[in-house]
């Protein structure tokens, strides 16, 4: 029989999260149960509930950055047990035939992921619901292990968060006598410059703002740079190896990729609008520069991330709420109140069941 859980759901654009009771399906045979312990607060939660990107159908239940314990496993699964430690990040599912699934690149599927919530499964037609919630069931080609000595609540950004910005520094080769520039200091930026620091880069934040510099430095940068500052930013020209943009917003591409040495690379992690103002073609072409861009990680590559964060002890710095507290923290992450990512305690969620 399905199982009954509770959640909180966004059930209009207009209307704040609440309550919400629905059914998991039962166990396929590659199926994992688990019980979640914590849930990160993305800013693509917001959108969807929000309807920002015209996609969402009501009610969706979001969160993708869970961690939790298993708690059943399908008859054919092999690779988890009940009680083990594990995360879902951004995807469940995905074609598992195609080129990019046969070379561990779900993300890139070419017949397109599924979604951990607002997507249509790809058995049975039925909404994906995601972790804000007290239990999920996910396929365990879609299940990481969590290292032995991660903080658990902070290893939940890492899900979506840590891999977005760990796929491209790694598949574009970063590495010790590497300049890296990190642009923007949110969830994605503070993860950039800890990530790029652990792989032996030289790491500067840009930044518009002053107030950011000491939090930088705190956080790893070896420099900071203010990109409203033409004297500074004509100081860095052609001397970046890498351009780590996490910027979710419109901005001016041009002056990062002058800072760009020749054979520099550009990569895009934050912007998913069309770029305005335009590139000058001539930057890119003068010093065969390349303008990249990168999305989450393939399941082996997250569980890479999980294992490279807790062997360098990198962390996610996070504030811990309770679910009732999800429309307050959707409030201040748009307004950049959070450093950097909130995470739901989810047994929160039970306590108010319960209660």
């Amino acid at each position: 029989m399905p199982t009954q859980v509770q959640a909180y759901a966004a059930h209009a654009a207009d209307k704040p999260l609440s309550a919400y009771r629905f059914e998991r399906r039962d166990l396929r045979a590659d199926d994992v149960a688990i019980d979640i312990l914590y849930c990160g607060v993305c800013h693509s939660d917001l959108h969807f509930a929000r309807n920002d990107w015209g996609m969402t159908s009501y009610p969706i239940v979001p969160g993708h950055e869970i961690v939790g314990r298993v708690t059943a496993v399908g008859s054919a699964v092999t690779g988890h047990q009940i009680g083990d430690v594990v995360g879902v990040g951004c995807m469940v599912d995905s074609c598992r035939h195609c080129q990019a699934c046969n070379e561990g690149l779900e993300q890139y599927c070419e017949n397109g992921f599924t979604m951990t919530y607002g997507s249509a499964d790809r058995h049975d037609g039925t909404m994906t619901q995601g972790g804000y919630s007290d239990a999920i069931v996910v396929s365990d080609r879609f299940v990481v292990r969590m290292p032995e000595g991660i903080d658990l609540p902070s290893a939940a950004p890492l899900m979506c968060a840590g891999i977005t910005t760990y796929s491209p520094l790694k598949h574009y080769g970063v590495k010790p006598g590497h300049k890296v520039g990190v642009i923007g200091m949110g969830g994605l930026g503070h993860m950039g410059v800890k990530l790029a620091k652990a792989l032996g880069a030289e790491v500067t934040l840009f930044t518009r703002s002053q107030s950011k510099v000491s939090e930088a430095k705190r956080q790893g940068a070896d420099h900071v740079v203010i990109s409203s500052d033409e004297a500074q930013m004509a100081e860095v020209a052609e001397t970046f190896d890498f351009m780590l943009d996490t910027v979710p917003v419109q901005h001016d591409l041009n002056p990062y990729l002058n800072a760009l040495r020749y054979d520099g690379t550009h990569i895009l992690v934050g912007l998913l609008e069309p770029i305005d103002p335009a590139v000058n073609g001539g930057s890119l072409i003068f010093k065969r520069r390349v303008l990249a861009g990168s999305l989450i990680g393939g399941m082996p590559e997250t569980q890479e991330v999980l294992d490279f964060c807790a062997e360098n002890g990198i962390t996610c710095d996070v504030e811990m709420i309770n679910i009732d507290q999800i429309n307050e923290a959707f409030e201040r992450m748009q307004k950049g109140d959070v450093k950097y990512r909130f995470v739901i305690d989810m047994a929160s969620l039970k306590a108010q069941s319960a209660a």
